[in-house]
């Protein structure tokens, strides 16, 4: 069962102009054990009632960092559901700690048709395509490497000092690696290959 599916159904009840509590006893009829708790599914009618129109949990949208414990937490489900729901049902990912939809989401692809942007068909996120991953994160990592912070305000005023002091010419060239490691890809034609 898809919370998705739930959160039509509560939207369903909502347009016919049934009461939360209501809708509730219907979910708990339909879903048993398995239904949304009454406090999430009051909040999902509420926001129907007031004009929400998506069945999209906007909690991860507005905050991209929380962590799957965190959203346990807010949400009141297991750490399964949360992967379950975040993957499965809104074709999520994490990606340098944020969670982002994936390109092949719907929403996505909605998006780029209504835009007439093209799409170019890509391999799975790979760490050696990604200057962040195979250049820039490693970097200010070799200054850090062994010291310990007491705050997470040191941890991002040490990591900005770090990255301040990479030359600008430094980030051209790693642009220009990048280009020749996604031309080595394409001469590939997606077969696998070792080393630079």
């Amino acid at each position: 069962m898809s919370q998705f599916e739930e959160r039509a159904n509560i939207k369903f009840t909502c347009n016919l102009e049934k009461s939360a509590s209501e809708t509730l006893s219907a979910l708990q009829q339909v879903y048993g054990d398995t239904a949304l708790k009454k406090s999430a599914a009051y909040d999902w009618f509420s926001q129907f009632k007031n004009g929400k129109e998506t069945l999209e949990d906007d909690l991860i949208r507005c905050d991209r960092r929380m962590t799957i414990a965190e959203l346990e937490q807010e949400v009141g489900i297991t750490h399964g559901s949360s992967h379950a729901i975040l993957s499965d049902d809104l074709k999520m990912r994490r990606v340098s700690a944020k969670f982002v939809p994936s390109h092949t989401a719907l929403v996505v692809q909605q998006f780029l048709a209504e835009k007439s942007i093209p799409v170019i068909t890509q391999p799975p996120y790979s760490p050696d395509l990604a200057p962040s991953d195979f250049w820039l994160f490693p970097t200010p990592k070799i200054g850090l490497k062994g010291t310990r912070f007491a705050t997470t305000e040191d941890i991002k005023l040490n990591a900005t000092v770090e990255l301040r002091k990479i030359p600008k010419e430094a980030f051209h060239r790693s642009f220009q690696q990048w280009q020749d490691r996604w031309s080595k890809c394409v001469r590939a034609q997606g077969s696998y290959f070792e080393g630079d």
